[in-house]
């Protein structure tokens, strides 16, 4: 399981890697989530460098052969877990 700040690659459903930000892991109803961001979403403002992402959400799983993997939640697993990341991360805010 990937440690808080840790950069991972994940691999979308169309094989491609992207890299992402571990911002938090938090337990929910005896689940494990991902709070993650992408890790190269920086861009320059008045010669500063400036990370501005969108955080996202994934759960650890077991795939068939008992490897851990993440997957992506759907809208009623969201309405479960997003109160408290809120209430644990101080940038996680809903829009």
């Amino acid at each position: 399981m990937p440690e808080l700040d840790d950069i991972i690659t994940i691999v979308d459903e169309d094989g491609a890697e992207h890299d992402v930000a571990v911002y938090g892991v938090l337990d929910v109803e005896g689940k494990t989530y991902a709070v993650l961001a992408p890790a190269d979403d920086e861009e320059e403002v008045d010669g500063e460098s400036e990370t501005e992402s969108e955080a996202f959400i994934l759960r650890f799983d077991m795939d068939e052969d008992g490897n851990e993997i993440m997957v992506e939640i759907d809208d009623e697993e969201w309405d479960k877990v997003k109160d408290k990341c809120m209430a644990e991360f101080d940038f996680f805010v809903e829009e």
